[in-house]
């Protein structure tokens, strides 16, 4: 067994697809199947249901891949530290994160961090909060951006606090108001963003122990400050997508200390990878 095989099975994995898989590694779409058979039969065991609808694992591969992705980090991590022995920073980091923080603040961070170590390379996986946990969790991401409290098995450094806003039409009764209460929303159709990303929202109607009138979920914050600005509802964002958005809305503070928390998250703070470790310091700086 070698190291390749692990890289090229945790390829058609994370891509779902073995053509996938090739383009990204730059092999024929022959070898990686070659490599992922080559690992099986090694392994006495099967790994990979190929079928018409795409690959997917088996108990037995389930069962192996944290391991295979650790034994591939591990070799990355060494690399790296001869890299750094030898005065050199280099590696791939793989982030989780967010909309509002992948508009507002990764391309300033990526910007300055890529003209201080343009030998480490960045890679984002988007996802909701519960996605981005669970991609940490496994290995799958180096760290990631969270909503607090995130899962325990995670070690978090907070970042910053903001705002919950209520978002209305722009010609809204309430827009008079300076300030909007909650249970003034419970008469109206509410938008609210999708599962894994409606934590912080469903929070502040408990509190009150309040039922809003959920008329459409979705997950993108744009699709919904759209349709807020249509009249087709009112909803609650966070205050960071909403800075410069490009709607005609009425954005009214909510009557009440409600916030969000954002902290960047890993398995082990103590042992990230060389690579991961500076790009979460970087960032910790860049934001506070």
């Amino acid at each position: 067994m070698n190291l390749f095989k692990y890289k090229v099975f945790l390829s058609v994995v994370e891509t779902g697809s073995f053509t996938k898989a090739g383009e990204l590694l730059n092999l024929t779409q022959s070898a990686i199947s070659h490599a992922v058979s080559g690992l099986e039969h090694e392994l006495g065991l099967t790994l990979l249901i190929r079928g018409r609808s795409g690959i997917k694992l088996t108990s037995n591969g389930e069962r192996l891949m944290k391991h295979f992705r650790e034994i591939v980090q591990m070799n990355e991590r060494l690399y790296q530290e001869v890299d750094l022995i030898k005065g050199l920073e280099t590696g791939t980091v793989k982030i989780g994160t967010f909309s509002s923080v992948s508009i507002q603040w990764l391309p300033g961070i990526i910007h300055k961090f890529n003209e201080q170590f343009p030998l480490i390379e960045l890679k984002l996986l988007d996802g909701n909060y519960h996605e981005i946990e669970n991609w940490i969790a496994s290995g799958e991401a180096d760290f990631g951006f969270v909503n607090l409290p995130a899962l325990d098995v995670l070690e978090v450094v907070p970042l910053k606090k903001e705002r919950m806003l209520c978002v209305l039409p722009s010609n809204h009764m309430l827009r008079e108001q300076t300030t909007i209460r909650v249970d003034q929303l419970l008469d109206e159709s509410f938008i609210m963003p999708a599962s894994g990303c409606d934590t912080d929202v469903r929070r502040i109607f408990s509190q009150h122990k309040l039922a809003p009138k959920i008329k459409y979920e979705l997950e993108d914050d744009h699709a919904i400050m759209a349709m807020v600005q249509n009249g087709l509802g009112v909803s609650i964002l966070p205050e960071m997508i909403l800075v410069q958005n490009p709607y005609e809305l009425c954005i009214r503070p909510l009557d009440g200390p409600y916030s969000r928390s954002i902290g960047i998250a890993a398995a082990s703070l103590k042992n990230m990878a060389p690579a991961a470790k500076k790009c979460m310091n970087f960032i910790a700086e860049w934001i506070r």
